[in-house]
């Protein structure tokens, strides 16, 4: 059977703007709506999701090319990559059961963006020219060709994703 395919909007930004703020303000907003949010967050560099000493982390470090901690209520994957993994393959390969995927980042890539926009990190957002920018979050009100939402506009923007991406609730 196949899967489903998962609404997914990229909330992008510069570096401290308030794209992790806005996901964590977004997600009971759209849990209250009925919907599941899967949250897929991209880091330019390296990162340690392994608590040192621990097991999965002495795992890892012994040559274990993926590590899988379980228990009843979680369940969390750490895998070596040979090249950077594209966000459908993460999609595929890990997320499903859930009514939107948000990721934070993946500005780049070609998925509908939110961008967060604040006017003393730039003169204008990164993504303007993006043909797959549906709105912008920001702090101070301007004319856009998207959308435009302030900050705590939370319910309005978890609206739009609502509208915008989710075809059924």
């Amino acid at each position: 059977m196949e899967k489903r395919a998962i609404p997914v909007v990229s909330i992008v930004g510069t570096s401290k703007t308030g794209k992790t703020t806005l996901i964590e303000r977004l997600i009971p907003v759209l849990k209250k709506k009925g919907i599941d949010v899967a949250v897929i967050k991209h880091h330019h560099l390296d990162f340690e999701a392994d608590v040192p000493g621990k097991d999965t982390d002495r795992f890892k470090k012994a040559g274990a090319k993926t590590t899988v901690i379980s228990s009843p209520v979680k369940v969390a994957v750490v895998s070596s990559v040979k090249k950077e993994l594209k966000p459908h393959e993460i999609i595929e390969r890990y997320i499903d059961g859930v009514g939107l995927i948000i990721m934070e980042g993946y500005k780049k890539e070609r998925i509908p963006k939110i961008e967060v926009f604040r006017h003393k990190k730039g003169t204008t957002p990164v993504c303007m020219e993006d043909d797959l920018l549906a709105g912008i979050v920001t702090d101070v009100s301007f004319d856009a060709h998207v959308p435009v939402f302030l900050m705590d506009e939370v319910d309005r923007i978890a609206d739009f994703i609502v509208s915008k991406f989710i075809r059924e609730l």
